[in-house]
This record gives C-alpha cells, structure tokens and sequence, in this order.
C-alpha cells in the first residue's frame, strides 16, 4: 500500500514539474543535445507535457542520449540525429533550442568563449533559417549578450529574421536571483520573484530587487546589497571554480533552459500573462546603440507578444544600468560583426 502511494505521489510530483495549458503538440529540437546542458534539459523537456516530439542532434553522442531518454515514461516521441543529419533534425520544428559549444573553465569569461562559440550558433542559425524559418530560437550558447545578435543577423541575411522569434535564454540569472534573495531572507523562493534585466554576463546583469517585496528593504543597505547583487551577476563563476576545471552551470542551465521553454510553449499554446525577463530585439535602449535588451516580456502565439519597461529603478539600479548598457553595447556589436 505505501509503495503504491509512494509511486502515485512520485509521478504527481513529476507533472507538476512543469506549467501547463490546454496542450497544443509541439515539436521541439534541441542542437547540441550531447553535451553538458544540452543531454539534462533534454531529460526536462521530455518530462514536459507540452512537447509532444523531440529533435535531439549533436556532432557526436546524440542518438544515444535520445535512446537514453525515450525510455521515459511521457508520451513525447524522441528520436537522435548525428552530425551530418542537421536538416532532418530541424525538419518540422516549432521551437529550436540551442545549448551547443563549448563551456567555460576557470579563468575564461564569456567573452572567451566568443570565437568557438559564434562559428557554431552561427552555422545552426543559418540551417534552422533554411529548413525551419519559422521556428522559435532559444539561445543558451554563451556569450549570449553576442550570440543572440549572431542568430539574427545570421538569419536576416537569408530573410529570416522575426524579433519575436529569437529569445536570449537568461533565465537562470532569474533562478539565481530568486535563490539567493530567498537565502538572504529566510523565505523561499517563491516568495523572491526577482525582474532581470540588460545582459547575461557580469555586469551587464541587472537585478531589480527594489520591485520585490522582500529585496527592496535591502536596497541600499551596503555590504549585504553589493554582495547580493555580485553573487548574482556572477554566480557562474561559483559554478565554474567548484567544478575545478570539469565544466560550467550544466544542470542549473538546463533546469533553467527547460524553465523558458516551458513558458514560451505555454504562451504559444495561447496561455495568457506569461511575462518573463528573456533578451530580444527591444527598443527600450535602442537610440542608446543597445539594440537587444532583457527585460520582461509578455510571451503569446507570436512568441514576443508585448516588451514591458523596465519600470522605476532605486538609484543603485540606475548606477548599475549605466555600467551595463555600454559594456553591453560592445558585446552586441561584436555579434553583428561576426556575421557582417
């Protein structure tokens, strides 16, 4: 009786991993699905009951990871495509999930990674603009603040490019800030919805905890702000010393990865008030030269549905917003040079 039990609440538990609407099928690919980010969010994406195919492709290891996951009990079918199976990969696929290149190891910033990682999101930017125009890109490849830039220049020059359709996934920077406000205040999580908004690197990252109820009495508050706010804007680099030169944040960029997924799916489904920060194509800053911005955004059918503003700022937030938008300026024109 307790292991029936036991079992019941174990699979309850497993479907309420996600967020759900009236299911609408979905078929989604993941490119670089091998690799340490892409082979668990792979695993989260086919617990998600709103995938109903999944397209896992790599340059080497993804029909074994596909076989691995199909064997979980949800309906989602999973096939694997090697590397010189990107079209078949691609074919039909409303939503491309793009966690391929290379990690981080201590001692390298994002920016480091920039000359392996831009070749690659560049090439599977440019398939998915030939097989799949109409596909939604999530961008997970780092450096974000350029590889987002890369995609839509990649696929404007072949007459791709929809702004509503290419998202920067800078959820776990969200993830981060709600965990670590929540460690500071002794509440949970849940309690500790933090906006972020500019970049996805250092302090390009901008957490708004003035609009929370428990993070605005910090604001101001000295050592403990500056410490929360850096703890935030650079909790990778916490991941990447840990791990000892083994990798970067694999699994929490996964959880956060399949996190997005989740709501762009939901908002596609029709699901309204959907708003989560993600960096696109924004006029929030753009007579500033910073053309693509996070900020909160309204996700819906058409993937963008409405960019909120970032709404009022404590006068740290404002200092922390000037040392973002230029460093974040360079970051986005180095993506568009790549491709220019």
């Amino acid at each position: 009786m307790f292991a029936r039990s036991a079992l019941r609440s174990s699979l309850a538990s497993s479907s309420r991993l996600f967020s759900t609407s009236t299911p609408r099928q979905t078929k989604v690919a993941v490119l670089g699905a091998g690799g340490g980010i892409g082979q668990p969010l792979s695993l989260l994406l086919k617990t998600d009951p709103l995938v109903s195919s999944l397209s896992l492709y790599d340059i080497r290891g993804a029909p074994g990871v596909a076989a691995d996951v199909s064997h979980v009990d949800t309906p989602s079918e999973v096939k694997g495509y090697a590397a010189d199976q990107l079209d078949q990969a691609l074919d039909g696929v409303q939503v491309v999930v793009i966690p391929a290149g290379v990690p981080r190891k201590p001692g390298m910033t994002r920016d480091d990674l920039f000359n392996t990682n831009a070749s690659i999101v560049r090439d599977l930017a440019s398939a998915v603009g030939r097989v799949a125009p109409t596909a939604h890109i999530l961008v997970i490849s780092n450096p974000v603040n350029s590889t987002v830039p890369i995609v839509a220049s990649t696929l404007s020059k072949l007459g791709a490019f929809d702004p509503n359709r290419v998202f920067g996934v800078t959820t776990l920077d969200v993830v981060r800030a709600s965990r670590f406000l929540s460690l500071v205040t002794g509440s949970t999580p849940a309690e500790c919805d933090v906006p972020v908004i500019g970049g996805h690197s250092g302090a390009t990252i901008v957490p708004l905890l003035s609009q929370t109820n428990l993070g605005k009495s910090l604001v101001g508050s000295g050592e403990t702000y500056g410490q929360l706010v850096h703890r935030i804007q650079f909790g990778g680099d916490e991941v990447v010393k840990a791990k000892d030169g083994a990798g970067s944040a694999t699994l929490s960029m996964a959880y956060a990865g399949a996190k997005f997924a989740n709501a762009l799916l939901r908002g596609l489904n029709g699901e309204k008030d959907v708003v989560t920060p993600t960096f696109v194509k924004s006029p929030l800053y753009e007579s500033q030269g910073v053309d693509f911005f996070s900020s909160l955004v309204e996700l819906g059918p058409k993937g963008v549905e409405k960019i909120h503003p970032v709404g009022p700022l404590a006068p740290e937030e404002e200092k922390l917003l000037e040392a973002c938008l230029p460093e974040l300026k360079k970051n986005i024109e180095k993506g568009k040079a790549f491709v220019a």
